[in-house]
């Protein structure tokens, strides 16, 4: 599929601000899955923009507006190319579950099987994994179980919760958003064992102009695989990553701080078209 995606983010403050340091991460992968054939990110108040990878590899811009400024815009403008994803079986047996202990050892796993800002694997939290995985020994087919009871348990609900709620409070809700659906996912994950990282992205899909958020867990001897616990189901060409991390706190698209009123308004748009032709 070839994608065009706009994302769009106004600040309007009551009174001027300064001093207003930022830096966004919306500048898709390219991978094996995804090609991003061409990006533009417009700044206003026009200001120089750098750019540079973080620690997870992701692409980072960054830029200041130090005068006095009423508004704040930033717009990105991306085409991508995205391939069929060569998925996993659901029945393949590549790794027993047994082996996930010793995945702690390997450099590429080791943060994602941590508690982050996010995401914490108390005893209750390991007491669900085990109850959601009784009887699987794949740990890819435990994942996908895990998989499943997030999409079971917890109810989709729209403003149900905010950028810095934690999986602890969505899990007792029993309700969230993408967003939400991924961190608990995740904890369930590290609960047991399983390496588990978060997704952040776009799904292109009919009336869902939105940001969109998964989870990646690595099976051994295949590597990191994707599922989406807000559709039950494994990413395919519709999904376009941006970045990656432990959790929400390490890939927000937009973030930054300033000097001046708290006072302030946000407005995010995003659209994501399918270039037919």
């Amino acid at each position: 599929m070839r994608l065009l995606i706009l994302h769009t983010t106004r600040y309007r403050y009551s009174t001027p601000v300064k001093e207003s340091f930022n830096e966004v991460r919306l500048q898709p992968f390219s991978n094996e899955h995804q090609t991003c054939e061409s990006f533009e990110l417009s700044i206003h108040p026009n200001v120089p923009v750098r750019r540079y990878q973080d620690f997870y590899l992701n692409w980072v811009h960054h830029f200041e507006v130090a005068p006095q400024h009423s508004a704040l815009s930033i717009e990105s403008r991306t085409r991508v190319t995205t391939s069929l994803v060569n998925w996993l079986d659901p029945a393949a047996t590549p790794a027993l579950l047994s082996r996930a202990p010793s995945l702690a050892r390997m450099e590429r796993c080791f943060d994602y099987l941590q508690s982050s800002e996010f995401v914490e694997s108390d005893p209750a939290v390991w007491r669900m994994a085990l109850d959601a995985t009784a009887g699987y020994t794949d740990l890819w087919q435990a994942a996908q179980a895990l998989n499943r009871f997030v999409y079971q348990h917890l109810k989709y609900l729209p403003q149900s919760t905010h950028a810095k709620t934690h999986m602890r409070d969505a899990l007792n809700a029993r309700a969230g958003v993408c967003q939400d659906f991924a961190h608990v996912l995740i904890g369930l994950c590290r609960a047991i064992q399983i390496p588990a990282l978060y997704v952040s992205g776009y799904l292109c899909t009919p009336g869902a102009q939105a940001s969109h958020a998964w989870v990646e867990v690595f099976v051994p001897d295949v590597g990191w695989r994707g599922l989406d616990p807000t559709h039950a189901g494994q990413p395919d060409e519709r999904y376009v990553k941006l970045a990656v991390g432990r959790d929400y706190a390490d890939v927000p698209p937009v973030q930054g701080h300033y000097k001046g009123i708290t006072e302030r308004t946000l407005e995010v748009d995003v659209r994501v078209e399918e270039i037919v032709g």
